[in-house]
């Protein structure tokens, strides 16, 4: 069973975590309903207990913290929202955590302008990257040694994912299904 750990940033979009969510968790319904067992363990993972989104409109109840997390195998980061320096700072307990998670093995994905918080890990440094075209020339004067390509809407890199803005996002969610399960899909739409 694949493990995956959502990111609750401070300070981000909701749809960008409940969709990932919905999907994944969809997915082990299906399997399920059909008597196999679930694919992914999904968990929302937070620096606390609540955590306020789109502009403190919503609360999400995180799963686990941060620290209770040991090993994980894809983290899944959602798009951060309002100004981005104050969000990076809000979150930059994130970034440690992210960085030992890909060193021990696990992928990491970023949703939309999540890819500010991957890329203040340095783990994209000269690889190439998505996030939404209105942030591009920001992203470009934060991080200029990462490859910022604004023609495609999903990038993979060595087990580090992005996708461009909005609700591209979605199509990285099921690219990255695909690959952890496309066996198993496969034998669902027979």
């Amino acid at each position: 069973m694949k493990h995956i750990s959502i990111l609750v940033p401070k300070v981000a979009f909701l749809g960008s975590h409940e969709a990932p969510r919905q999907l994944l968790t969809q997915v082990n319904e299906f399997l399920k309903a059909r008597g196999e067992y679930p694919l992914f363990k999904v968990q929302l993972v937070g620096l606390t207990r609540e955590t306020p989104l789109s502009g403190g409109l919503f609360t999400a109840n995180t799963d686990v913290l941060l620290d209770d997390v040991k090993k994980t195998d894809l983290i899944i980061i959602p798009a951060i929202d309002g100004e981005i320096n104050s969000a990076l700072e809000n979150n930059r307990d994130f970034v440690p955590w992210i960085i030992r998670q890909y060193k021990g093995g696990a992928e990491v994905a970023s949703l939309c302008l999540g890819a500010f918080l991957l890329a203040s890990t340095g783990l994209l440094s000269g690889r190439k990257c998505g996030t939404h075209w209105m942030a591009a020339n920001e992203f470009r004067k934060m991080f200029p040694d990462v490859n910022l390509v604004t023609e495609k809407i999903i990038t993979d890199e060595q087990g580090i994912y992005s996708s461009g803005g909005a609700f591209s996002y979605l199509n990285l969610i099921l690219y990255l299904i695909e690959k952890y399960a496309g066996r198993e899909l496969a034998i669902l739409s027979a």
